[in-house]
């Protein structure tokens, strides 16, 4: 015979273990959510942390370079703050590392000033076609050149939405050329490429190459991107073999520069009153080691004549987004890594 107080006690029971799984499933639910979140906070807040140990390390960069042409050595003779050649600076923390990469303005070409077979060699090298690179060395001599007359490009600009005509003036950012007619941002920043291994690695943009503050003539060998130094008519062999002397030891002077280059005169060593200063900062973690979060900050700055100017230098611009691959750089001395 049937006992329904059984029954009973029986779906009371089954309703107490699906209840059980219900409020499980709910706890794990939460429990996973704000651990991802926790992780998410965390990630932010050692990314804000990173990103002000690189603002700083640019600032104490700008202040060793100019503390480096006083003059000052250790007792040894050592550079005691910067010294040039120098193209990276590393810091030490408490709290973490930053690399701080030093570029004069020297290592680019003048997009303002360069003549159009020298664009055209760098376009074709970044990987335009011919028809592209003609269009856009046209689009950058039609940009910068002024016209009181509407021009053939500015048809074209006038017919996007929204218009816009060409400035007719010189580029006041590098990122003026993403306008012009034919640029691709592929171009311009730069895509990815397949190694043998399969591993993708970046390759060089336009923005590695330009600058509204470059040179037209001698190019920094210490610090020039490869494809710019390929575009200056250097074999790819030579231009790996000066990457590779350069992470190690610096050129020195023009002869050494020259001599790598295979004899082509377009090289120096150093540059002129503007550099470029790219920190990457990374935080130390409990075990000491470094963190895999990195954040990157960059600066373009002049230095001035120190009997007119205090301070002795103007930041022109500020990256706050910077992208560098300094942090897998090898590793070096603590401060000047490369001598």
């Amino acid at each position: 015979m049937f006992n329904s107080s059984a029954g009973q006690r029986g779906s009371a029971l089954l309703a107490v273990l699906w209840l059980a799984a219900a409020l499980a499933a709910i706890a794990f639910a939460v429990a996973s959510t704000v651990r991802a979140e926790t992780d998410r906070v965390s990630n932010a807040a050692d990314g804000v942390r990173a990103h002000f140990l690189a603002s700083g390390s640019v600032d104490r960069a700008i202040l060793w370079i100019w503390w480096g042409y006083q003059g000052h050595s250790n007792p040894d003779g050592s550079p005691r703050f910067y010294r040039a050649p120098m193209s990276v600076l590393r810091f030490p923390y408490p709290s973490g590392e930053a690399v701080v990469e030093i570029q004069p303005e020297t290592a680019k070409l003048n997009v303002n000033q360069a003549n159009p077979n020298d664009l055209m060699r760098l376009l074709r090298v970044v990987g335009a076609t011919p028809e592209r690179a003609a269009e856009i060395t046209g689009g950058i001599l039609d940009w910068r050149t002024p016209s009181p007359l509407p021009t053939l490009f500015d048809s074209f600009y006038l017919s996007r939405n929204p218009s816009f005509r060409a400035r007719h003036a010189s580029l006041e950012e590098i990122e003026e050329l993403l306008l012009v007619k034919g640029m691709t941002p592929e171009l311009f920043h730069g895509s990815y490429r397949e190694d043998e291994q399969g591993r993708l690695l970046p390759g060089s943009g336009l923005k590695d190459c330009l600058s509204v503050h470059g040179s037209t003539t001698t190019f920094d060998i210490n610090t020039a991107d490869p494809a710019l130094l390929l575009s200056l008519g250097i074999s790819p062999g030579a231009v790996g073999a000066i990457v590779r002397r350069r992470l190690i030891l610096p050129f020195r002077n023009d002869g050494e520069a020259v001599a790598a280059a295979e004899g082509i005169p377009r090289v120096r060593v150093g540059g002129n009153t503007i550099w470029t200063l790219r920190a990457t900062a990374r935080l130390r973690l409990a075990n000491g080691q470094l963190s895999d979060i990195s954040r990157s900050v960059a600066a373009t700055v002049k230095f001035l004549d120190p009997n007119e100017w205090n301070p002795p230098y103007h930041i022109l611009r500020w990256y706050d987004d910077g992208w560098s691959q300094s942090a897998l750089a090898p590793a070096g001395p603590p401060a000047g890594g490369a001598r």
